[in-house]
């Protein structure tokens, strides 16, 4: 064997060894390891304590409120399709939405996208380019709703004459990181969102170029078919206003009551807080918290979320750094919790193995098309 065979095998044994699987796994350890330090002084009776103390009544109506958000991310999910011409009805969008969220908790490497793909291709029809389109416009809606509503509660702080945006940055030091990545993460968002519209609007003939140059390379055509077929699914939406703000109107629903969840999560735990400073911190550590755990650090968000919630709680209320954890965990359980029971009751429904699932949509990509097959 040559040395450059040599290095071949080596750099390949060491790609394969950087799997993105592992790679998460790795991250989940190293956040939640960065957390536990975070909160070394933290007494972890005290977190117990609080959060054994919750008022139960108010837990329950937040779990409620939580229940409540996803038959309207089926809705959200069904409009998205439909403004694509792929019709569903809101339950079997809804039960989509629970597989494939619980797979992202469950499974590393968000396999969760495929698993989306995979039911709706099994149930309606859906192409495969059609349905992990259909999640990149709920994605980047999810991105650029929870970034308008933490602009919306930086700007109820600066008028209450709470805090500015710099004294933001300065008193939540503890969340500056979060901060920074969730400013990051939104800044991206609105880029890919105005180049999306913009390109769905321009006649540049894109499409036909990339196809012609597939022509004469059958090993190429597949993927680049694919491609074309994914980036029309996705600027079609961007040539409907009226879809653009049903699902803006719906996202902004959803998240709404994803940041209720969270004020009543608080309210139960005796935060001591006035009801504006509940829904605009709240709002606030919610959609920071989200933004951040975007980077494929650790799995299902664990530890980045509860790190940036407590920081900013901590560093813009009385409140204390215990009760803020506490609230922190409580919240990010219940909703992993609701996922994880609906997306095992939804996937019972639909006689449905996640594993079957997340290869499926792999074993159609090896058949010559990355996406899936063309467009029905």
């Amino acid at each position: 064997m040559t040395d450059g065979d040599e290095q071949s095998d080596s750099n390949s044994r060491v790609a394969s060894a950087l799997t993105r699987r592992r790679l998460t796994i790795a991250g989940t350890i190293l956040v939640v390891a960065g957390l536990a330090v975070a909160v070394r002084e933290i007494e972890l009776r005290t977190v117990v304590a609080e959060i054994a103390s919750a008022d139960p009544v108010v837990l329950g109506a937040a779990v409620a409120v939580y229940v409540a958000s996803w038959p309207l991310r089926g809705r959200r999910y069904s409009d998205v399709l439909a403004a694509m011409e792929h019709r569903s009805d809101t339950a079997v969008a809804t039960v989509a939405v629970f597989v494939s969220q619980t797979a992202n908790l469950a499974i590393p490497a968000r396999a969760g996208d495929a698993v989306r793909a995979y039911v709706m291709n099994r149930q309606r029809e859906v192409p495969y380019a059609a349905g992990f389109a259909s999640l990149t416009v709920e994605r980047l809606f999810d991105l650029a709703t929870i970034a308008t509503l933490a602009v919306l509660a930086m700007a109820w702080l600066a008028v209450g004459g709470e805090t500015g945006p710099l004294e933001l940055v300065t008193e939540a030091s503890g969340a500056r990181t979060a901060l920074l990545a969730a400013a990051a993460v939104s800044t991206a968002t609105v880029g890919v969102g105005a180049v999306v519209v913009t390109s769905a609007r321009a006649d540049h003939g894109l499409g036909a170029w990339l196809r012609a140059q597939g022509q004469d390379r059958p090993w190429l055509e597949g993927v680049l078919e694919a491609a074309v077929q994914f980036a029309g699914d996705v600027q079609v939406v961007a040539r409907q206003p009226r879809a653009l703000a049903t699902i803006g109107t719906g996202s902004l629903l959803v998240w709404s009551l994803d940041v209720l969840t969270a004020v009543l999560v608080l309210a139960a735990l005796d935060s001591g807080l006035s009801i504006g400073a509940l829904l605009s911190v709240g709002t606030l550590a919610v959609s920071v918290g989200n933004l951040a755990k975007v980077l494929p650090l650790s799995q299902g968000g664990v530890g980045l979320y509860e790190a940036a919630f407590t920081a900013l709680v901590v560093g813009l209320t009385p409140v204390g750094a215990s009760v803020a954890l506490a609230a922190a965990i409580v919240d990010h359980a219940l909703k992993n919790g609701v996922t994880l029971l609906g997306g095992v009751g939804a996937g019972a429904w639909l006689g449905l193995s996640l594993s079957d699932a997340t290869t499926q949509p792999e074993a159609t990509r090896k058949t010559g098309s990355v996406l899936g097959g063309p467009k029905k």
